[in-house]
């Protein structure tokens, strides 16, 4: 019988130990959500033609492609990491997945687009609602 309290013993303490560093390694494998449901302002005369404009903080990015101007969220649809804008294209620095500028998946793992950001016009001045 006593063989068989510790063998129980063992067993509750491994699933102890397994359920803690679930909990545990959780935080660095989900991403927090961070979404701000205030406006942005800036300048249209800011943002450069065929270029970006980066907020890193803030995972925004105002892109203007001739005369469109859209912003795009700088959160990679795979898991969560904070993509990178380079002049060609958007990288996810993570786990490799590739985006054009428009923010279409190029290659993955990334399987969806990157998401925009509804934005208004308004006298010269760009308006952008997160979320």
């Amino acid at each position: 019988m006593a063989a068989v309290d510790r063998g129980r013993r063992h067993f509750i303490a491994a699933l102890i130990a397994f359920i803690a560093s679930l909990a545990a390694a959780w935080r660095f494998l989900v991403p927090k959500r961070r979404e701000s449901g205030e406006r942005f302002v800036i300048d249209m005369a800011a943002v450069p033609p065929r270029g970006a404009l980066v907020y890193r903080e803030r995972r925004l990015a105002v892109m203007r492609d001739g005369g469109e101007i859209y912003a795009l969220n700088l959160t990679c649809t795979h898991l969560g990491c904070t993509v990178t804008v380079t002049p060609g294209e958007i990288v996810c620095p993570c786990h490799g997945s590739r985006f054009d500028l428009k923010g279409n998946v190029l290659k993955g793992p990334a399987d969806r687009p990157l998401a925009r950001h509804r934005l208004e016009i308004r006298g010269g001045r760009v308006e952008i609602y997160p979320g």
